[in-house]
């Protein structure tokens, strides 16, 4: 259910392109996927829908701060309005800095998502939980090599295959 709600989420909130990945942008997103950095969105066809994004946020939090409130609400009123109004403060500054790490979440699950699918356009007997490291390490030899587009996946699966 989860994983349902998940998906309904990233297919309201992007834009994505039906276009298939190419071999090559397909290699260094899965380079950069591994690395932990960020993957360019566009190379991998899809677009993030900012206000979609923030609306999505604000409904996941109205659905956070709702039963905090009223668990809450009875000890604030007993304390002094000072602390209630440092705690407003505190709490309207973490919803603002933790919309980046949802923001961030997002394209990393779509990321994946998109070289999962070109993964099975270009390496359909390879599947990538097993072999996406491996391949990597073939990639980053292919391009000290300097090889051109052309042999990229011929050498690749030689190297597979070895």
């Amino acid at each position: 259910m989860l994983s349902s709600f998940k998906q309904k989420i990233i297919d309201y909130v992007f834009t994505v392109s039906k276009q298939p990945i190419l071999l090559k942008d397909l290699l260094i997103a899965n380079a950069q996927y591994n690395e932990k950095l960020h993957v360019d969105p566009v190379k991998l066809g899809f677009r993030l829908k900012v206000a979609r994004a923030y609306l999505v946020y604000i409904i996941l939090v109205i659905l956070f701060l709702i039963p905090f409130t009223i668990v809450s609400h009875g000890a604030f009123v007993k304390m002094d309005s000072h602390v209630s109004i440092v705690a407003g403060m505190l709490l309207t500054a973490v919803i603002f800095i933790f919309f980046n790490f949802f923001r961030v979440w997002l394209v990393d699950q779509v990321a994946l998502s998109q070289i999962k699918k070109g993964w099975k356009t270009h390496f359909p007997f390879f599947p990538y939980k097993d072999y996406n490291k491996k391949i990597d390490e073939i990639f980053q030899k292919a391009n000290k090599l300097e090889l051109p587009k052309k042999e990229l996946q011929k050498y690749i699966l030689d190297n597979l295959v070895e």
